[in-house]
């Protein structure tokens, strides 16, 4: 006969958090929202930290190498899908970790024969004014000057004639050499007053550019995360199928942390690809899932998943529960997989993070992930309003909006995630082609939503987020109760003041 479990599941929304003593030192400046992000063992500190819960779902519509330069800049890390060639994806991969914090690798370059309409295509197809003339026309090519738009007028300027006629040669720019910190980078732009400060080595070689503007957006985000080399962290999605083949390139590009990535994680397929993978490259760093249960927890945390993803059919665009009736609450899941990770490490003495994956509606929907258990949230439909999202922003109805669709939805033709195995193609599908509401920057929303988890923790009394799962206290709601939380027997004015959806 089959199992039944007695008790139905549950989501977010039908929880809430009853507030706990708040301290004199319980301040939202001293709150800390530095999570684990994978395995370690006890008494050790994690390899990889993030400095906020939050990373960007495995998704074409959510996480290229813009949005994950943009979410490290915050101190979250996002996921590049890998619903695209190898080579692709390796060099999203490539591109975030060549953007080195500060320190950015120019993608604007000309030789020095090149004619001068070869610098206005270029500013146009990229936006950038300033462009770095090497003797091969690369990025790391010997630096023989600088064209801007101040070099020369369009109109007036022969387009036909050699950029080395409008450039400012080499001989009369301030440059720094290669090792040079930030703050002596920005000293030099200040002193001589420069928009841009190429660095290059001994040999004069082009290493990268500072421009004044990306050193007062560093001064602006003190959580970036960084590794040692002050480049910015990133992941990748990877499949069951061509790992062998994808994991090498990406390691290659400096992927910090890969997920598989299926909408069903206790499988055969999983485990394979796991344990093919850490022998091969037994440094890599590798999350799995996606579970829903203490059993599917157990089998991957055995299995040596880095770090374990929580959730089946709670996202907002997938349709996997209504088309195989498989999944189960978000809620209920994270506190059943919470605890078989307490119990696995009580047993192991290895703590395996989890990861809390759809379901989050409300920005206080993170906090309770938080509180269940989660180490961090994994978050699509939030991300995919934002300006770094890889999609259109679009007028319909006279509201701006940005395209949003699912991996499993005919738009994405990811067979690789859904399908079971035999003929290369989509059986049917797992997810909905959409809109979301246009929401603006990805700073400007992630520094108010994680403003709120701060407050909320200091309403539970709590300055970290294992002292929130440790002391929480967390009530089920009644459907009238739930009513009772929202605006009600009142008519309300425009206003922004509520939180939003995301």
């Amino acid at each position: 006969m089959a199992y039944f479990f007695e008790e139905p599941s549950h989501t977010f929304s039908e929880y809430l958090l009853v507030p706990g003593y708040t301290s004199a030192e319980c301040i939202p400046a001293s709150v800390s929202l530095k999570t684990p992000v994978v395995r370690f063992k006890k008494g050790e500190e994690p390899s990889l930290t993030m400095n906020i819960p939050l990373v960007s779902a495995v998704m074409q519509s959510v996480s290229d190498d813009k949005m994950a330069i943009a979410l490290a800049k915050e101190g979250g890390i996002s996921f590049i899908y890998g619903s695209q060639s190898i080579e692709n994806q390796a060099a999203m991969v490539a591109r975030v970790k060549g953007h080195k914090a500060g320190f950015v690798i120019s993608d604007s370059n000309v030789k020095p024969t090149s004619p001068l309409q070869e610098v206005v295509d270029l500013k146009e197809k990229t936006g950038h004014s300033t462009i770095a003339v090497t003797d091969d026309g690369t990025n790391h090519g010997k630096l023989m000057g600088i064209i801007t738009g101040r070099d020369f007028r369009i109109g007036h300027a022969d387009m036909n004639a050699p950029v080395s006629q409008y450039m400012t040669k080499f001989e009369d720019l301030v440059t720094g050499k290669d090792g040079i910190n930030l703050s002596e980078a920005n000293e030099l732009i200040w002193e001589h007053k420069l928009n841009a400060l190429p660095i290059i080595d001994e040999n004069n070689h082009l290493k990268s550019m500072v421009f004044r503007k990306d050193y007062a957006s560093h001064q602006e985000h003190p959580l970036e995360l960084l590794d040692e080399n002050r480049r910015y962290i990133v992941g990748a999605g990877i499949n069951t199928r061509d790992y062998m083949e994808r994991v090498p390139a990406l390691l290659e590009a400096g992927v910090d942390v890969m997920t598989l990535d299926s909408s069903e994680g206790f499988t055969e397929w999983q485990r394979r690809a796991l344990h093919d993978i850490h022998e091969k490259w037994p440094n890599a760093k590798v999350g799995a899932g996606n579970v829903v249960d203490r059993e599917g927890f157990m089998f991957l945390a055995e299995a040596g998943a880095d770090f374990v993803k929580i959730g089946i059919g709670g996202g907002s665009i997938c349709i996997t529960r209504e088309q195989k009736g498989i999944g189960r609450g978000q809620a209920t899941a994270t506190i059943e997989v919470a605890k078989a990770r307490d119990e696995y490490y009580e047993k192991t003495g290895i703590y395996v993070p989890i990861c809390s994956d759809g379901g989050i509606v409300h920005d206080y929907h993170m906090t309770l992930a938080l509180a269940m258990g989660a180490d961090f949230c994994m978050l699509g439909r939030y991300f995919a309003r934002f300006d770094e999202s890889p999609t259109n922003k679009l007028m319909v109805n006279g509201n701006y909006v940005k395209e949003y669709w699912g991996e499993g939805s005919n738009r994405a033709r990811n067979w690789q995630r859904y399908d079971m195995g035999g003929a290369a193609k989509m059986s049917f599908e797992e997810g909905v082609d959409s809109y979301v509401p246009y929401a603006g920057s990805l700073h400007d929303n992630v520094s108010l939503s994680m403003s709120k988890i701060r407050h909320t923790m200091c309403n539970c009394g709590c300055l970290t987020i294992p002292e929130l799962q440790k002391n929480a206290k967390i009530t089920l709601v009644s459907a009238a109760s739930i009513s009772e939380g929202s605006a009600h027997d009142v008519i309300v004015k425009n206003t922004t003041s509520f939180g939003s959806r995301n």
